[in-house]
């Protein structure tokens, strides 16, 4: 079991960390031995403010890219891993990464591997990260490794940046809108439907429509929460399932300038992550089966294991590619280049810097599609609502005069 605590080194400074043991009698033993004395031993449970609030006891993709960056910095001037841990320890501003490296630190001090450690906080390390670190150790190369793993993490970080910081704003619009429209439904109609009955009007459709919606939402809101739950608690059971993962990650791919940025997203994680393990020293089936776990769609992840099997029978990988029209050509060739030259990561990361261009491209374009098709939305709406309430007021205006 995992157990968190909380000891008093030597020199009387106090230490917090995670570590494994059968009971908290075990523990305790296993910190004296480490001449730590233990203040308090407790199974891992979220406590305090982080039990009604999870993130603070997460770490975020911040905190591992600051980890790796400087443990690489370290390793690279010549300290000892343990040394270079134990500094970075004290640097971290995330506490619930501080008991992270606390507990790497307790495992390396004990004999193990650093990727054995490191493969204990799977909620915090990806599996392509560990097994990096593990041929790092088998290959002696971990000081080249780690700085790959930072610059890859570094890159990845800017990519995921550019393409949330293009979707912030229609977001943003978005649920203003709704929430602006709601507010309206729910607090001006009804007062403008109450005028409208006192002077006996004939409505128009559009305010005959807009009445409506606003009693159903005042009435009857316990029935749209409800249909509005179920349906979203269904399309998310059917989302999780093989089949219907598939047809959604299908249509993805289509929907205009989104689809292409997504497909363009996921050949700059794909060749990079790829380009990192053959670099590292990983077999390339055994790279091409791990790269498929950093894709976020159906298709691409079968793809990229079809070709792994195609390899593993002799085909080369740039002819196993080039049988699915789910890789761009670009890709292709670069695969066949690095494989003819025998500098295949190479080829792969020039591809991978080749797409990152190409998404900035594509996120430009798409920011400058999407601001006046969101502002052309914006004016139908507020044009539809003002028609609604404005023309039975310009017609009682009418008849009176």
């Amino acid at each position: 079991m995992r157990l968190y605590y909380r000891a008093v080194t030597q020199d009387g400074k106090t230490i917090r960390g995670l570590i494994e043991a059968r009971d908290i009698k075990e523990a305790a033993t296993y910190l004296r031995k480490h001449q730590l004395t233990p203040v308090k031993i407790l199974p891992e449970t979220k406590t305090g403010m982080a039990k009604y609030f999870p993130f603070l006891r997460k770490t975020s993709n911040n905190d591992i890219v600051f980890f790796t960056r400087q443990l690489a910095s370290m390793i690279t001037s010549g300290l000892t891993l343990i040394q270079a841990l134990n500094i970075l320890k004290n640097q971290l501003p995330n506490p619930a990464m501080t008991e992270v490296v606390q507990s790497i630190i307790t495992d390396v001090e004990d004999g193990k591997t650093l990727s054995s450690a490191l493969a204990k906080f799977p909620n915090t390390f990806s599996p392509i990260y560990i097994a990096l670190i593990k041929t790092a150790e088998s290959s002696g190369l971990m000081d080249k490794v780690l700085l790959r793993l930072a610059d890859n993490l570094e890159k990845k970080q800017k990519l995921n940046r550019t393409i949330q910081g293009a979707l912030l704003y229609p977001i943003i619009i978005t649920i203003m809108m709704f929430v602006v429209t709601t507010i309206m439904m729910i607090f001006v109609v009804p007062q403008l439907t109450t005028m409208y009955a006192n002077v006996n009007l004939e409505l128009p459709l559009p305010t005959q429509i807009v009445i409506g919606l606003s009693e159903f939402l005042t009435s009857y809101w316990y029935i749209a929460l409800t249909i509005t739950l179920v349906v979203t608690f269904y399309f998310r059971t059917w989302y999780k399932k093989p089949a219907g993962r598939k047809v959604v990650d299908t249509y993805i791919l289509k929907v205009p300038v989104f689809g292409r940025l997504l497909q363009q997203s996921m050949m700059v994680e794909f060749t990079r992550t790829l380009s990192l393990l053959v670099s590292s020293g990983s077999l390339v089936v055994e790279s091409l089966m791990k790269s498929s776990d950093v894709v976020n769609n159906v298709l691409y992840r079968e793809a990229i294991t079809l070709v792994a099997k195609r390899v593993e029978k002799g085909i080369d990988m740039g002819d196993a590619m080039e049988a699915s029209p789910l890789f761009p050509p670009m890709v292709v060739e670069m695969v066949k280049i690095g494989e003819e030259t025998g500098n295949l990561d190479d080829s792969l990361m020039k591809a991978s810097e080749y797409f990152e261009r190409e998404v900035e491209e594509s996120v430009k374009i798409m920011t400058t599609l999407l601001e006046p098709a969101i502002m052309v939305i914006l004016a139908l709406g507020v044009g539809f609502l003002i028609m609604a309430i404005i023309t039975p007021i310009y017609n009682l205006i009418s008849s009176i005069s």
